[in-house]
């Protein structure tokens, strides 16, 4: 694999195997901007020189959809076509064309491929903040609040959007609903020792 063919697109320096696929953006080593690079994976396979991909080498040899004039190494377990090494797309150890790769992308037909992700920061942070901005919303944080908290403690280590986000949201909606809860607890201890005062 030739790394060296893949460059930063701000200063043009080759980037090493290490930041190609990954799940959130990775700084240049050269210029240090933030990047997210997807790299089709037949690049990451290793090839002989002067290589690209397999030769049909006996007559009725089953040969790539894609490539009439490359030998066939695996089919597709999506649609069953034949497909080169160039044209087999690998995902968690079934193999795919890159056809009903992007099918499965856009239609969500490939269980294991991710086109979305539930924002769980949102939704606490939402969950802590929204309610106290509302006119009369500080009443509903007594069952927000503990939602938020559950959401926040619970998702903590859940993947969290495919552009990457730290996990302030979570620390503010913690934070926030944390102290609504306590804020709650305050008034009933408040309300309950008032009433023995007043009856006593």
């Amino acid at each position: 694999m030739n790394s060296a063919l893949v460059q930063c697109p701000r200063c043009n320096a080759s980037l090493l195997e290490g930041v190609f696929n990954q799940p959130y953006f990775w700084p240049c080593p050269a210029c240090g901007a933030s990047i997210q690079i997807e790299i089709f994976p037949a690049l990451f396979r290793p090839v002989r020189a002067g290589q690209e991909g397999e030769a049909v080498m006996i007559e009725g040899e089953s040969t790539c959809f894609y490539h009439p004039g490359k030998k066939a190494v695996i089919p597709c377990e999506g649609c069953g076509r034949f497909l080169c090494a160039l044209c087999d797309c690998e995902l968690h150890g079934q193999h795919f064309c890159p056809q009903c790769l992007d099918v499965g992308k856009t239609k969500g037909k490939i269980k294991k491929l991710e086109n979305r992700r539930v924002l769980y920061d949102s939704i606490a942070l939402s969950l802590a903040v929204l309610p106290v901005a509302l006119i009369f919303g500080i009443y509903f944080t007594f069952i927000t609040a503990p939602m938020a908290l559950f959401i926040g403690i619970r998702y903590w280590n859940a993947p969290r959007s495919i552009v990457h986000h730290t996990r302030i949201r979570f620390i503010i909606a913690i934070a926030l609903a944390a102290l609504q809860i306590l804020g709650w607890i305050l008034l009933i201890y408040f309300i309950a020792t008032a009433g023995r005062r007043h009856h006593g």
